[in-house]
């Protein structure tokens, strides 16, 4: 290979394992080229990647070191994507019976999701996660953008059991839209004792919902390392159940009646 096909070979394959440790004689003998050249082309590429803000190629030393991409974003590439999501929330097209603002499309959509996803993993950029934890359903493709960043699984917590998830753990909370009293399970096997996770939500009004899976994860002895939700609801004297979270984005106020949506950045950018 020339340089030039090399490095983008080389860029590609690094942006496709995020997190992912491979010994500097991985890539000669992938790219059957000098170990010295090899490693010019990833100063190259770490330079590259550090001026455009979207992470660094770090080094580990010793026997069983190696390199891995470290994904990252710079909170100028954060803010032009929510910028880019705040202008197609503020279509009045979107307000639902009840005051609820339609954001299926947003959450179904490759793009949108791939930028979410970096945003939210930059925000716990450092973190040691094992799992990203997300309730079904408009939770689902969230979490999985967020844990292809971070290169660990997700963890679906459901409202009803499934028979091929074998034996499971539930809990009681009370929804904090509704007010009822729900239930959320998760199979045994779905997180190792002891591990550390990270939540993440598509909506937060009073925080019910992840409340309970925080006291879900107790029952796995799990630590809560941190807390995502794409969007959260103006608090309005609500008793709030969560603090300690990071919101990409806040609806400060939905009028049914004269058709408006006003929506800010969230806290992450305060």
């Amino acid at each position: 290979m020339k340089r030039s096909e090399r490095l983008v070979a080389m860029t590609n394959f690094f942006l496709e394992h995020p997190r992912e440790l491979f010994s500097l004689p991985y890539f000669v003998n992938r790219y059957e080229a000098a170990k010295s050249s090899i490693s010019e082309d990833i100063d190259i590429i770490d330079g590259m990647f550090q001026k455009m803000g979207i992470g660094e190629l770090t080094t580990v030393s010793g026997a069983a070191g190696g390199v891995q991409y470290i994904p990252d974003l710079s909170k100028e590439n954060a803010n032009h994507c929510m910028e880019e999501l705040i202008e197609l929330l503020k279509d009045p097209a979107r307000i639902l019976p009840g005051g609820y603002v339609y954001m299926s499309d947003i959450l179904g959509h490759p793009k949108h999701i791939r930028e979410i996803g970096k945003v939210f993993a930059a925000a716990f950029h450092g973190l040691d996660i094992d799992y990203v934890v997300t309730v079904a359903t408009k939770g689902i493709p969230l979490a999985y953008a967020v844990a292809q960043v971070l290169g660990v699984p997700v963890v679906i917590i459901r409202r009803d059991p499934k028979v091929t998830e074998g034996s499971t753990v539930s809990i009681n909370y009370v929804s904090g839209s509704s007010r009822k009293i729900q239930t959320m399970v998760l199979a045994k096997r779905s997180i190792e004792e002891g591990s550390n996770v990270l939540i993440v939500d598509d909506f937060m009004k009073a925080g019910g919902t992840i409340k309970g899976m925080m006291n879900l994860m107790q029952e796995f002895n799990a630590t809560v390392k941190g807390i995502g939700v794409l969007a959260e609801a103006e608090d309005e004297d609500e008793d709030r159940k969560v603090d300690d979270y990071i919101s990409l984005l806040k609806f400060v106020e939905v009028d049914e009646v004269k058709q408006t949506i006003q929506v800010s950045k969230g806290n992450y950018f305060i």
